[in-house]
């Protein structure tokens, strides 16, 4: 399985994860609850399958950014939060800055 697939997976599940975080109410329902806890495990295991093959540098400024970038869209999408235009470009900023370290892999 190719490690940017697995880097993919792992940013994926994490993104899942933190957008389900409102739905636990401060961890007090059980199956949103569960998601969360079972969503990050497998994110942060698949993330130290993912340095086993990559540079740490470029996984984690991949999950991160990337990680941030997905959750403040879907945020907007899914919430309807407010993103005023310099969030929007600091949000395309990262994606930039993700795809530079990608490009030139530190």
């Amino acid at each position: 399985m190719s490690a940017y697939f697995i880097l993919l997976a792992s940013i994926i599940l994490e993104v899942i994860g933190t957008l389900t975080l409102p739905a636990t109410q401060t961890f007090t329902k059980l199956v949103p609850t569960s998601l969360v806890f079972i969503s990050y495990a497998v994110s942060i295991y698949l993330l130290a399958m993912a340095v086993q093959k990559l540079p740490l540098s470029l996984v984690y400024a991949s999950w991160a950014g990337l990680g941030v970038f997905s959750v403040a869209i879907m945020s907007y999408i899914l919430y309807e939060e407010s993103l005023a235009w310099q969030a929007i470009v600091g949000l395309f900023l990262i994606v930039i800055g993700v795809t530079l370290v990608n490009v030139f892999k530190i």
